[in-house]
């Protein structure tokens, strides 16, 4: 059983396996890069996860962890002062990069390239501003902007051309119903004045009459006296 030894197999006893991984971790702080089997590069990412974790915390307590781990006061010292000016500070995670080289001739073994990410975070593009939503019309305007589309030649409903076209029909239709309100009241008037004007002659006419009757009684009435 393997109580309390977690971590991969590397062929190696926990003294042995703690100094290699030890080295591993020194040689790519101080190359930016190393080649190595790929179980050891996996096995080794936590670890300098973690003392670029302490960097960034840059305290006097981070200082004394990184140094018990590296055992090397100088290469401590250049980590947080890099850390300090800058390195790393967008990055949340994902320090370093492995990259696979293919297998190793006489034992097959993987080999990879692991190497630490300096370039700075790309930022995610700013989304840009969601567009106001057009006011959707209602189902009788839907249903005029259909009979004007079809009488435009527009294939699809709703477009701003055929929107402009039913506003267009209906300013039209509006003067077309004010042409029509003033001509019936026009012929409205010019009916009323006929109908005055025959009043008017029938009742002079009526009076004329009435003139012409009395006149021929008078006449009447003289030649009896006579």
């Amino acid at each position: 059983m393997r109580h309390n030894k977690k971590g991969r197999k590397l062929g190696t006893d926990w003294s042995h396996t703690k100094a290699m991984k030890r080295s591993l971790v020194t040689a790519l702080f101080l190359n930016d890069r190393i080649k190595t089997v790929e179980s050891r590069a996996k096995e080794i990412r936590p670890d300098v996860d973690k003392i670029i974790t302490w960097a960034k915390r840059g305290d006097l307590h981070s200082r004394r962890l990184a140094i018990a781990y590296l055992n090397d006061k100088d290469l401590v010292r250049e980590i947080f002062e890099k850390v300090s000016q800058g390195l790393f500070q967008d990055r949340q995670g994902g320090y370093t990069r492995i990259m696979k080289l293919g297998n190793r001739k006489g034992d097959n073994a993987p080999m990879v390239i692991m190497e630490l990410v300096t370039e700075p975070v790309a930022g995610k593009k700013a989304a840009a501003a969601p567009a106001k939503k057009k006011a959707t019309p209602k189902k009788v305007a839907a249903k005029k902007s259909e009979q004007v589309a079809e009488d435009l030649g527009f294939e699809e409903d709703g477009t701003k051309e055929q929107l402009e076209a039913v506003d267009a029909a209906e300013e039209a239709k509006a003067e077309t119903a004010e042409e029509f309100r003033e001509a019936v009241e026009a012929s409205s008037e010019a009916e009323a004045g006929k109908e005055a004007a025959e009043e008017a002659e029938a009742a002079a006419a009526k009076e004329a009459e009435t003139v012409d009757a009395e006149k021929i009684e008078e006449e009447k009435a003289d030649v009896k006296g006579e």
